[in-house]
């Protein structure tokens, strides 16, 4: 089997970031920036190519990848991320064991993953405690089952993010089967996020309006409650509960995502 790293960013202007996250094998970079361009680095027997493109979104940038690759096995990266020296051997590994995965979720340094610490499928729950950055698929699962990021989540978007969660819940729902292994492959910094700017009222809308994509209206409702109230401590010194609470499920009733999707269709 073949693994290729698949590199969402923006603006670069060389390869550097390649060395930056400690690829040390094949590698795609989708990077967004203000031309259309496609380069190559010869660095023998590895493939490292960069896309650049005038596209915006995170979603969009992650779905070019999947497309544009040419490996087997595809582990997504982002920008703050870096990996440890064995993440190639570990990755397939893992796939050699679990014939059956056609996605699998691993463990990163720096992130609260709250999964029992053993091999295990994952249920649509516990698909929303998953981070792009621990995410490797089965390309051709991928390909075949025709489920991408939506491009309406995530961020450029406009409305927030779980582009992540979506995604991989639309994979379940398709009939793929998604594990977590946890093996360590990364650690991540989480440097300043290009949409998230604290926790205020269009944080919570923003909120509502993912998890309605991602469960329903009636889920959704349920799950805004238990949100709120579970993560108080993050927010309080920013939003009180009750205001957090209103802006999510308006979030969920307006369901502004749909409306877009809509809109859209209907100008094509």
């Amino acid at each position: 089997m073949i693994l290729e790293v698949l590199i969402s960013c923006m603006h670069q202007s060389d390869f550097s970031l390649i060395t930056k996250t400690g690829i040390t094998g094949n590698a795609l970079v989708i990077n967004q920036c203000d031309k259309n361009e496609y380069l190559t680095l010869t660095t023998e027997p590895c493939s490292v190519r960069m896309i650049s493109t005038t596209e915006r979104g995170l979603s969009k940038s992650r779905n070019l990848a999947i497309k544009e690759s040419f490996a087997d096995i595809c582990l997504f990266c982002d920008d703050d991320e870096h990996l440890i020296s064995e993440y190639e051997s570990i990755i397939l590994h893992a796939f050699k064991q679990l014939k059956d995965a056609d996605i699998i979720a691993f463990d990163v340094e720096g992130s609260t993953c709250r999964l029992a610490k053993k091999t295990h499928c994952l249920h649509y729950l516990e698909l929303l405690r998953i981070s792009s950055y621990q995410i490797a698929i089965r390309r051709n699962s991928i390909i075949n089952a025709n489920v991408y990021f939506d491009p309406f989540m995530g961020a450029g978007s406009g409305n927030g993010a779980q582009e992540e969660n979506k995604f991989l819940m639309d994979c379940l729902r398709a009939g793929l089967k998604i594990y977590y292994v946890p093996q360590i492959i990364g650690r991540v910094t989480h440097q300043k996020s290009t949409w998230f700017h604290g926790y205020n009222e269009k944080f919570f809308y923003q909120r509502g309006g993912a998890t309605r994509q991602l469960l329903g209206l009636p889920l959704a409702l349920l799950y805004a409650f238990y949100y709120v109230i579970k993560k108080r401590a993050l927010y309080k010194q920013e939003i009180s509960l009750h205001a957090a609470l209103f802006s999510t499920i308006r979030g969920c009733i307006d369901n502004t995502i749909e409306r877009q999707k809509k809109q859209y269709v209907q100008k094509e």
